[in-house]
């Protein structure tokens, strides 16, 4: 049990291990804590856990979404065939075990005795209906990158699959960690295709009908305001152990602390780090704070002047003061980024050309692409302070070399349309890097077919594609490794965002609250979590 007032969860070593344990807290005097409604909730086991959240999810269905709140939820209700567990390690979920038959030929053995909520089995007849809609361009899904290397997907039996790729391709089985890898039950995408062939946009039906084989099951959502799911009692492994769990949008980073705090919210996420103080020292809370397999970034519209310009693009990210945002905003967490991964995810290098702040030679860049005396622009940030203040922040230094900035702030799901429509100049946005392997956060951010979903900066780009593609089917790992070095400082050079900063996940555990932890890419984790 954690007695101090503040956690933090880290690195122990490059690549792939990462160390991190539950948060807890030490009970009340009288064993209780109220919910939302003021009523008492049961120790050790049921109860309503309330998780308030900074925003709603824009879409239940895992294989058209691409975004964390949407995650979040997801990940509760479906499951994966593999996972990975506080180490990082993969470990069997929905696969008892996967092996690479051959050279360009994983198999993956199923679970057996798995039901999804609507009380169809899970086997390998839904695996395959699974991949295939991810893959298939009516879906038009975000993730299809995932598994676009799958050549052939073939049932061997009712419990047994395999997938035979294009080239060899190592990474496979942590693609199938994750969470936009989830299975959906057959019949809800059965729904989804026939009403997609009566005209409906395709995951509304799924969207409608979240079924999937997670120790919670959907039970209601009101957009803008909560989603409820519940204990599904007939869950093939064991069970979650609280009733249900109400995930409840509550955009005021100030009133989420103040609801942690009174105890109508036993979590809460995120809490910025400008805040982190306050729940240190609040009675009974804790802060849980853990190193991030994760990107947070200034994207340019490479579409648009003059981003178009790689000598404009250079000088912004030359002139941004990433030591300031740490310091000064994130007081102190989070680590400078120096390319689009970090050490949560193989293929990141210390040894990398990376841009060093040098204002009077980005006025010299600036000058060289003809915009001696600067220009007016736009900034775009979603509805969340630290990015707001990370925006204001960065206002503030391109007025240095001579850029106006307008700050424009969207609400979540309006401000992800249109920046997947490129309606912005520049944008602050960050990524996930859900598979601990660069070659997926490389692909969804700059590959060619990534444009309009995960690649908001529309770089489209035939040399790096084809580095992209040559470093996932490389199989000696040390090679591959380089690889990646060049495809970062190819980045660098080409400047299509300017890297930040890989953030902490602050979140706010309350008093009573035991068995919560996130994984590295800020996914909660609740099939343990208990509240007194």
């Amino acid at each position: 049990m954690i007695k101090s007032k503040f956690f933090r969860a880290g690195v122990c070593s490059i690549g792939m291990a990462l160390a991190l344990v539950g948060c807890a807290s030490e009970p009340t005097s009288n064993g209780e804590t109220t919910d939302e409604t003021g009523q008492g909730v049961e120790a050790e086991g049921g109860g309503e856990l309330v998780v308030a959240v900074l925003s709603d999810a824009t879409s239940l269905d895992p294989h058209t979404s691409s975004d964390v709140p949407s995650g979040n939820i997801q990940s509760n209700i479906y499951q994966t065939l593999v996972k990975y567990n506080t180490d990082m390690e993969l470990e069997p979920l929905l696969a008892e075990e996967w092996t690479p038959v051959e050279e360009d030929v994983w198999e993956f053995k199923l679970r057996e005795d798995v039901y999804f909520h609507d009380g169809s089995e899970f086997n390998a007849e839904v695996v395959k209906a699974n991949v295939e809609r991810i893959l298939n361009e009516t879906t038009a899904s975000p993730r299809a990158i995932l598994f676009e290397i799958v050549e052939e997907i073939n049932v061997v039996d009712d419990h047994t699959i395999q997938f035979k790729t294009e080239q060899p391709f190592a990474p496979l089985p942590a693609h199938m960690a994750h969470y936009a890898s989830s299975m959906i039950s057959k019949e809800v995408i059965d729904g989804d295709n026939e009403a997609v062939e009566n005209g409906e946009q395709p995951g509304t039906y799924v969207n409608e009908n979240p079924i999937g084989t997670g120790f919670f099951k959907f039970d209601n959502w009101q957009p803008g305001d909560h989603l409820v799911l519940d204990n599904f009692e007939d869950y093939w492994g064991e069970n979650a152990k609280v009733d249900t769990v109400t995930f409840r949008v509550v955009p005021e980073d100030l009133t989420r602390i103040a609801e942690l705090e009174t105890g109508s919210a036993h979590i809460i996420d995120p809490v910025q780090p400008s805040d982190l103080s306050r729940v240190e020292n609040m009675a009974g809370t804790e802060a849980y704070v853990r190193n991030a397999a994760s990107i947070t970034y200034l994207g340019f519209n490479m579409e648009k002047e003059p981003f178009d310009n790689k000598l404009v693009r250079q000088a912004i990210a030359m002139t941004l003061d990433k030591e300031a945002m740490l310091n000064g905003i994130l007081d102190g967490t989070g680590e400078a980024a120096i390319g689009p991964i970090n050490d949560t995810n193989f293929g990141f290098s210390e040894e990398v050309d990376a841009i060093e702040r040098d204002v009077e030679g980005a006025k010299e860049l600036l000058a060289e692409a003809g915009y001696e005396n600067g220009f007016n622009t736009t900034i775009w940030t979603n509805d969340n302070r630290e990015r707001i203040d990370i925006a204001e922040l960065t206002q503030a230094s391109l007025a240095e070399i001579g850029i106006n900035v307008d700050i424009q702030v969207v609400e979540w799901g309006a401000y992800l349309d249109a920046t997947t429509a490129g309606e912005h100049d520049m944008f602050i946005l960050g990524l996930s890097l859900g598979t601990g392997d660069a070659d997926y956060p490389m692909h969804m951010l700059f590959h060619s077919d990534s444009v309009g979903s995960g690649n908001r900066v529309f770089m489209q780009d035939e040399a790096f594609d084809q580095m992209l593609y040559e470093a996932r089917i490389e199989q000696d790992e040390d090679t591959r490794l380089q690889m990646y070095v060049e495809a970062t400082n190819y980045l660098n050079e080409e400047s299509p965002m300017a890297f930040l900063y890989h953030p902490s996940h602050i979140m706010g555990v309350g008093e009573g609250v035991e068995g919560f932890w996130s994984d590295a890419s800020g996914v909660y984790q609740l099939q343990d979590v208990t509240i007194q």
